[in-house]
């Protein structure tokens, strides 16, 4: 069940679809996230699952209960494997976004999940900037509980937290995916590939490891190797 979703964290689709030519027959496995998304609009996604590729649509819907509910209705339309909000909207939120979701025949295949904490997050920032004087890890778990509790399929969580998620049978959707030799950039809680295989992840992100590699195809190759 493991795979490799790598993040299409472009401007605008020529550039996405420039760097999906060399990956023609391979059908990867996609993230399509909201600065691309904002730009392009659903027809990108229609686009690239005629491509035959799947797609996590990660937008991470955080609203009031019925907002969140009418705009996972529309989502459903589109048909993709993976989407998510947030689970600190709550457990009545995120059952909204279920009920919607559900409501729509065409979403009958796409597993909803709940980001729990961004991995760009640290205990520091957590307590410093959030008030939320718990470790980390107890956050995270208590976030997927919610999003148990609330009918969802999964969370996305760092791959160190990935072992929690598992044992509350959840899957986990891990970013923050380096190789050894890669620079962290932005991100805090990071791991690699196979350390994520190790650690219990069911899908891996990621985006810069291989989209800014001199050879994107033959890193991505890689990471499916080390991680599936």
């Amino acid at each position: 069940m493991r795979d490799v979703i790598i993040a299409c964290d472009f401007k605008n689709q020529d550039e996405l679809f420039k760097f999906l030519e060399p990956f023609k027959g391979l059908n990867p496995f996609l993230k399509i996230g909201m600065e691309i998304f904002y730009k392009e609009g659903p027809q990108l996604v229609r686009k690239l699952k005629d491509m035959g590729c799947k797609i996590f649509l990660d937008l991470k819907l955080h609203d009031i209960p019925n907002t969140v509910e009418k705009a996972m209705r529309n989502i459903a339309d589109l048909g993709v494997e993976i989407t998510n909000v947030h689970a600190a909207g709550g457990i009545l939120m995120m059952q909204a976004a279920r009920r919607g979701l559900d409501s729509n025949p065409n979403g009958k295949n796409t597993k909803l999940i709940a980001v729990t904490q961004l991995t760009s997050i640290s205990q520091q920032i957590l307590e410093e900037e959030l008030h939320i004087h718990e470790p980390l890890s107890e956050v995270v778990k208590a976030y997927a509980l919610n999003a148990k509790k609330a009918g969802l399929d999964g969370v996305v969580c760092s791959a160190l937290e990935a072992p929690i998620i598992k044992e509350l049978g959840l899957i986990s959707v891990t970013p923050g995916i380096r190789f050894q030799d890669d620079a962290v950039g932005d991100q805090k809680r990071v791991a690699t590939p196979s350390y994520a295989k190790e650690l219990g992840s069911t899908y891996i992100v990621v985006g810069r490891s291989i989209t800014a590699s001199a050879d994107p195809v033959a890193a991505y190759k890689r990471c499916v190797k080390e991680f599936c």
